[in-house]
């Protein structure tokens, strides 16, 4: 390609960005939790976006906006415009290993995901797979999460590069641990808290990068280990924790023997300075009164993990309870034990979660059951206000960046004829949740840029 043209095509693609799009369907997001406030849901039917700059500028009803300036405008009548997918906890080097059998979570980090985090010391792999990675998010419609990469800062590095290219919003880091794993992939406190410290000054606030301090999870860390993860939280107070919590009954005895001066699982957290208003807890099922009023004391967070909760046989996370505590609680796809990078398979998973702990009560009509909506939220803004990023991302109000996702309802035969007998947004939305995959998602924007 002659350079004078590469020039006048990047050129181009610049203008392009800048211009000013407005793009018509019926518009679907949220302005608070639809749990707590029956007026936070926003439903536009023929409603119309603008976007310049990669960010909203307003939205409303098309007939009262059409005559707005714009450069272009997209037409998706007949599909739905919503916040692109928050996925608040996933791990990117597992996806070769997705769907691995018969395991629990002890025996499945031991046979399968050890061995396969082992080769994401080598920079080439570790690239290849964290694009490919991103690049199925974005084929699923996911345009932000919080991403385990392995305790090799190389698979940091890869992954941090792949999310750069594609102006994503991520947040990851090197995983700490520093003991019963196998010795390729442990640390030392020392090396956890150097090769951390490099990281973080090289990627934190990098273009849409954030950092995340992610120790595995307590019985891969000692103290010496967790007080790392504590100091870099005091050195660095904008960045992340993100861990694993209370997500097996298994590993919760085991922490109880490697930390036997601890309350309980989350204590040896908080003995370390780790439960913050910027910690994002993964699981967290099997915790008692006195953990969620920790939890919600420090304002600290829960990534819900419905499908590898149920692949693992781990059980069943009580949102109810942590709606009791006003705990902010996002959706997990938590691949590879979680079947699916898709979020709205996630849905349907969560949705049978809090089906399912009807079964384990003598009041099941106390149990609450996720509405679409509540489940959307989770999805969207919920997820966005655990990762403290809600005044970036979540919703369609102007100023927000414009990641977006356009679905369709009608995608593949079997949703379309569902579909097609909705009565209201909430049957549609419903149909979609629990029907739904990859194929609902037309288009996935990212920062206003089509990105699928």
């Amino acid at each position: 390609m002659k350079p004078k043209f590469v020039a006048l095509l990047c050129l181009f693609s610049f203008c392009s960005a800048a211009d000013t799009v407005g793009y018509r369907g019926d518009i679907l997001y949220f302005k608070g939790d639809p749990a707590n406030d029956s007026e936070a849901t926003v439903y536009i039917k023929d409603g119309y976006l603008i976007v310049k700059d990669g960010r909203v500028v307003k939205s409303g009803d098309y007939i009262s906006l059409k005559d707005q300036p714009v450069d272009n405008t997209v037409d998706y009548s007949g599909k739905i415009i919503t916040a692109g997918f928050v996925d608040t906890h996933v791990h990117y080097p597992q996806i070769t290993m997705i769907s691995e059998y018969g395991e629990q979570l002890i025996g499945w980090l031991n046979t399968y995901t050890f061995p396969t985090e082992i080769k994401y010391k080598n920079h080439h792999y570790a690239s290849q797979e964290a694009a490919e990675f991103l690049d199925q998010l974005i084929n699923n419609g996911t345009t932000t999460a919080l991403v385990f990469a392995t305790s090799s800062p190389v698979s940091v590095d890869a992954f941090f590069e792949q999310a750069l290219k594609r102006n994503m919003r991520m947040i990851s880091g090197k995983v700490l641990m520093d003991r019963n794993a196998p010795a390729e992939l442990l640390d030392t406190p020392q090396s956890a808290y150097e090769e951390s410290k490099l990281l973080i000054e090289k990627w934190q606030h990098k273009g849409r990068l954030d950092y995340a301090v992610t120790p595995r999870f307590a019985p891969t860390s000692t103290d010496q280990e967790l007080a790392v993860a504590g100091r870099l939280l005091k050195e660095y107070p904008d960045v992340y924790l993100h861990t694993h919590l209370a997500e097996n009954n298994q590993e919760v005895e085991w922490v109880k023997q490697l930390f036997p001066q601890s309350r309980s699982y989350l204590d040896v957290y908080d003995k370390h300075g780790l439960v913050t208003k910027k910690s994002i807890f993964a699981h967290s099922i099997h915790l008692n009164d006195d953990d969620f009023r920790v939890l919600s004391e420090k304002n600290a967070n829960i990534a819900f993990c419905p499908t590898s909760n149920l692949f693992l046989g781990s059980g069943l996370f009580n949102l109810d309870k942590s709606r009791e505590y006003h705990i902010p609680v996002g959706l997990g796809t938590d691949v590879g034990a979680g079947t699916s990078l898709s979020v709205i398979q996630t849905m349907d998973e969560a949705y049978k979660v809090t089906q399912m702990r009807k079964a384990f009560t003598d009041k099941p009509e106390e149990v609450h059951s996720l509405t679409p909506r509540e489940n959307l939220y989770l999805a969207t803004l919920g997820g966005a206000t655990v990762l403290s990023l809600q005044d970036k991302i979540g919703s369609l109000t102007p100023g927000k960046e414009a990641d977006f996702v356009v679905l369709d309802p009608l995608a593949g035969p079997i949703l379309s004829e569902r579909n097609k007998q909705a009565k209201n947004i909430d049957e549609i939305l419903f149909g979609m949740e629990m029907l739904g995959d990859d194929r609902i998602v037309a288009h996935t924007y990212v920062m206003g840029k089509k990105m699928k």
